[in-house]
């Protein structure tokens, strides 16, 4: 019993010491984990100490860039400041200078419009004096007009008095006094029948040896032009300086004379002008040929006593002659075309190729004007100079390049150096009216087609224009920039583009 007490005595303090252990055991775990947490706040607190001090320095950094930043502050404001004063200064210094310079433009600008009243004032009087001595010089010819036909008017007279008295003499007849016949009566020649075989003479001399022109590049190298051709042409030339100022007279005689002759007439005096085109005696008939153009645009009214044959001394009041103004399709036209040639008056000028643009409308018109070989009358005003009249004498070229039998012979006409040297001097100018352009990009796109026209433009370097007026023009003007587009295709200087194409052939 003593052995078990013992032993359960020494189990109970075995328990309780086991007891013990255990909470010890536990204490020491927990007295662990709770070392474990303060050493991983203790961790925590050291990390955010480095933090706090690295964001102290960072701050520090800050307040001494802060404080530079307010010193440089300062001097920027202070710097500003002093520009500013100068800024100001000068702006008062440009200011009262800019005042100064408005006053002396203004000075200057009373001077000009003083100076321009005074020219103004000049010019006025010049353009009167002018007025002047042009109706001067007018009446002047008209009075010599006169007096050249009242001497021929006594010439005739003494012949038909003479031939009067011869007949007298030889018939022995007594012939009454006849009544004058008051200043308004009109009268034509006696064997009025010889206009029909001058016609006929007209005709045939026209035909056979006038319209046979020289080529401006035969003129060119005239000096080749030897023995028979050079006197055969300065003989003709020389006739048609005779003839003009001749039939310049007889205008007076073309209401009393059967108006289907009318046309032999200015046929003949239209290839007598060409045969003097460009020669050295052309100034001397500048006069003469503008009276013709002139009595052409207005037309011969019958003035003054003229003397009748006896079959015709019932003809009632004679009518006004009509050139330019005819119902006649090609006395019409030819007339016109002397009228471009020699009138230099820009009202005259303009209805005349208003007149040739509706007349070029017709075949007839269009056949008439190859026959007459008018391309070069027309390209005689397609200069800078004649800025009244160039864009009409384009319209009356491109009239020609409508669809029709005749656009090819045209197209032939234009191809030589004249036209394209005309063409050249125009596209040199930079001030050229856009719409002169588009005008003329039409005639250059067809003639671009023919293949031998190349050397053409490549001569007169218009594909070089050609290409600048390409990279310069405004796509705005698309009908311009297409034009422009065929060319340098045709002259094989651009790839093909469908579109331009496609839209060339449209318009």
């Amino acid at each position: 019993k003593l052995r078990k007490f013992k032993f359960f005595n020494q189990m109970l303090d075995f328990v309780k010491i086991y007891s013990q252990y255990h909470s010890l055991c536990s204490s020491s775990i927990l007295m662990q984990q709770e070392k474990l947490a303060q050493e991983e706040y203790a961790l925590k607190l050291e990390r955010r100490e480095h933090c706090l001090a690295e964001r102290e320095t960072l701050l520090c950094r800050h307040e001494a860039a802060l404080t530079k930043i307010r010193s440089v502050e300062e001097e920027v404001h202070t710097k500003f400041q002093i520009m500013k004063e100068q800024h100001e200064a000068e702006i008062q210094q440009l200011s009262e200078a800019l005042k100064e310079k408005a006053k002396e433009n203004k000075r200057l600008k009373s001077s000009f419009e003083t100076l321009k009243e005074l020219n103004d004032a000049l010019r006025q009087q010049l353009n009167d004096v002018s007025e002047q001595n042009k109706k001067l010089e007018g009446q002047s010819r008209k009075v010599q007009a006169r007096l050249e036909n009242l001497q021929r008017k006594h010439e005739f007279l003494s012949i038909q008095k003479s031939k009067e008295a011869f007949h007298t003499a030889q018939e022995r007849k007594v012939i009454k006094p006849e009544k004058t016949i008051t200043s308004k009566s009109y009268k034509i020649p006696i064997n009025s029948h010889i206009y029909d075989l001058l016609t006929v003479l007209m005709d045939w001399i026209s035909d056979q040896h006038l319209s046979k022109l020289v080529a401006e590049e035969e003129k060119a190298s005239e000096c080749l032009l030897t023995g028979v051709l050079a006197s055969s042409r300065n003989y003709t030339q020389e006739k048609c300086i005779r003839f003009l100022p001749l039939v310049a007279e007889q205008f007076q005689w073309m209401p009393f004379v059967n108006p289907d002759l009318h046309m032999h007439v200015v046929k003949f005096i239209y290839w007598a002008i060409r045969q003097l085109d460009g020669g050295t005696q052309y100034a001397t008939m500048t006069s003469t040929m503008r009276r013709l153009g002139e009595d052409l645009f207005k037309g011969v009214v019958p003035k003054g006593c003229q003397y009748i044959s006896p079959e015709h001394t019932t003809d009632p009041k004679p009518k006004s002659a009509a050139f330019f103004k005819s119902s006649n399709l090609p006395l019409r036209l030819v007339s016109t075309l002397i009228i471009i040639k020699t009138v230099t008056q820009a009202d005259y000028l303009a209805q005349a190729f208003d007149s040739l643009c509706v007349d070029l409308k017709t075949d007839e018109g269009k056949a008439l004007f190859l026959d007459y070989q008018a391309v070069p009358i027309i390209l005689s005003h397609i200069r800078i100079s004649s800025k009244g009249v160039l864009s009409n004498a384009v319209d009356s070229l491109l009239q020609m390049t409508t669809q029709s039998r005749f656009l090819h012979p045209f197209l032939e006409a234009c191809s030589n150096e004249t036209f394209f040297r005309t063409c050249s001097l125009l596209l040199r100018n930079p001030k050229l009216d856009t719409q002169i352009l588009e005008k003329l990009s039409i005639l250059l796109q067809k003639l671009s087609k023919i293949k031998g026209n190349k050397k053409m433009f490549e001569l007169f370097t218009i594909h070089l224009m050609i290409q600048e007026l390409q990279r310069t023009t405004h796509p705005d003007h698309a009908f311009l920039c297409i034009n422009l587009n065929s060319i340098l295709f045709n002259l094989g200087l651009t790839k093909s583009n469908p579109k331009s194409n496609s839209l060339n052939g449209s318009q």
